[in-house]
């Protein structure tokens, strides 16, 4: 690509001139140089570097001459800035050439890239002025074309990110009731079997029976003693009023009729320290900092009781407030609800959208691939919940794929005003302005997007709009699209760009297209005509693109474009 084309600026080959009084003739070009030749785009710029090497004796003292490069396509051209050099005996502050000794002369050239600019020529313009007298010199012509590879970078590729949905197919659910005990006493009270929790543990138990979306995953029974008293005493207590407790539940059950109740287990606890513990961090004991302080020093449980009694100043208050809410037997039922199948999601939607929730909505629309019945179910979605942003980016999403850039932002700004600080919204704005090349705006959004998936991805594009392709690549880490080769193209990592677009899950016109620019750019004369054959096929438009591409320029790809 940094092929060199020589050209004369101001005084070509044939220049002859005796005095200060001689004027400068036409431009040859065999001393000067571009860099590189072809041009090639840079973010969404052209930059090059024209070098002329001014031979001894040659420039005329008297002469400034401005150098104006043009970048000819079609029936447009475009200037790049001026450069303006002089003579020894000029007035002025710009470079001076010495006639006895020559010099270099190197100016860059910068053009703000269209893609008309892909066949084009690269022409200088000479104004010469000398004393009183002023004077145009022919056009030099100095370079061919703008390679414009790095413009294929799109952010229309990148997946948007979507908000995800809470939908389980089964949710366990708990449903806990306690029986306590008076102290040293192991018989269940019938005081203590008419409390509201056990009355909608058994009727929910009962309406199990009857519901095939409502399982009984199993029962337990955790029956517990309060540490005060010896650990031989408190096993025993604690394993009759685990007994006692599972009589009155198996009892319950063949009364109520119930029959489905998945396993039945019981363990019981002869000190519950830990228990203790949770109960006197979350009190208003006066000394409870030095209370749990003495169950972290002691271990034995003996030992521990004993050191508890010794804080006579708190422990009649334990007693009266601790200890009695630790003896009891907790029965707790497990409880699957089975939510509605894939395939009955599908035909409540067909039937009835209203009649699904939020969570079933955004998952139904995973369910399928059909662009348009994923826009219908995000609608659907917001309309059932007009405040839940996550119906807007997706709706956004989909739309977005689909090329309606338009109504895809109005919908992500619509969810950013509902959830400022999702970092998926902000990725699907920052896209947004990609697709726009507004790229502080996508840097922003981006910089508020951690964590979003396929961040990386947008990266990646963002870094081959600027140019910064050492970025580029490390944004797109092991990605295999079309974006991540090109950023290796642009490094001239061939070997791995190859790879790359080998891997590319669903290659299209463009991943054909690239591998083409690989050989082209490896010398593999079979492998550029071969994938602009298969690009062509899939895309038609890929023939145009490539007939005025300079990558193919020393290649006949006629055949496979035409």
């Amino acid at each position: 690509m940094n092929s060199k084309l020589t050209f004369a600026i101001l005084l070509g080959g044939a220049l002859v001139f005796t005095s200060c009084g001689k004027k400068l003739t036409e431009i040859g070009a065999e001393y000067f140089t571009v860099n590189p030749n072809p041009l090639e785009v840079v973010g969404d710029k052209v930059p090059a570097t024209v070098t002329a090497q001014i031979p001894q004796k040659f420039f005329v003292k008297n002469a400034e001459v401005t150098v104006t490069p043009y970048l000819v396509y079609g029936d447009k051209e475009t200037a790049s800035a001026p450069y303006t050099v002089q003579g020894e005996k000029v007035k002025g502050n710009n470079q001076v050439i010495n006639y006895e000794n020559g010099g270099t002369v190197t100016f860059p050239v910068m053009y703000a890239y269209t893609p008309e600019m892909a066949k084009s020529e690269l022409m200088l313009d000479f104004q010469v002025k000398q004393g009183s007298k002023s004077y145009t010199l022919p056009r030099v012509k100095v370079a061919d074309g703008v390679i414009a590879t790095a413009t294929i970078a799109t952010a229309a590729t990148v997946e948007p990110a979507p908000s995800t949905d809470n939908f389980q197919h089964v949710i366990n659910e708990q449903y806990t009731a306690n029986i306590r005990f008076l102290i040293n006493q192991t018989n269940v009270r019938k005081s203590e079997l008419g409390s509201d929790e056990l009355a909608a543990l058994k009727q929910r138990l009962a309406e199990a029976q009857n519901d095939a979306k409502l399982e009984v995953e199993g029962i337990n029974i955790a029956s517990y003693a309060s540490p005060d008293g010896g650990v031989k005493l408190n096993t025993r207590i604690a394993e009759g009023r685990e007994k006692n407790t599972q009589k009155y539940l198996n009892e319950t059950l063949k009364k109520d009729k119930i029959k489905e109740f998945g396993e039945l287990t019981a363990d019981f606890t002869p000190q519950d320290w830990e228990g203790f513990q949770e109960l006197v961090a979350a009190s208003n004991i006066q000394d409870k900092d030095l209370i749990i302080s003495v169950l972290s020093m002691y271990k034995d449980p003996e030992q521990r009781e004993r050191e508890i009694r010794n804080l006579s100043a708190v422990f009649d208050q334990l007693a009266e407030e601790i200890l009695p809410q630790l003896r009891k037997s907790r029965i707790t039922a497990s409880f699957n609800v089975i939510g509605k199948t894939d395939e009955e999601l599908k035909a409540a939607f067909e039937a009835d959208p209203a009649s699904l929730s939020v969570e079933e909505l955004l998952y139904t629309a995973t369910l399928t691939d059909d662009a348009a019945k994923r826009e219908a179910i995000y609608k659907a979605c917001i309309k059932r919940n007009a405040s839940d942003y996550r119906g807007y980016n997706n709706l956004g999403m989909v739309q977005f794929t689909n090329g309606d850039y338009a109504a895809a932002k109005s919908n992500f700004e619509k969810a950013q005003k509902l959830a400022p600080t999702s970092n998926e919204v902000k990725m699907n704005l920052g896209l947004c302005e990609l697709m726009d090349n507004n790229l502080r705006n996508a840097n922003n959004n981006f910089g508020a997007a951690a964590g979003a998936d396929g961040l990386d991805e947008a990266l990646g594009v963002y870094y081959l709009k600027l140019g910064d392709y050492d970025n580029a690549v490390k944004a797109f880490g092991e990605s295999k699209s079309n974006n991540a080769a090109l950023a290796q193209i642009m490094k001239n990592d061939y070997s791995k760009a190859k790879n790359t677009l080998s891997a590319v899950a669903q290659p299209d016109a463009t991943t054909y297209y690239l591998l083409a620019v690989v050989g082209a750019r490896t010398n593999n004369e079979q492998m550029v005509l071969s994938n602009l054959a298969q690009s062509v096929k899939l895309d038609k438009a890929m023939a145009d693109k490539a007939s005025t591409d300079m990558e193919f320029a020393k290649f006949n790809i006629s055949s496979v474009v035409m």
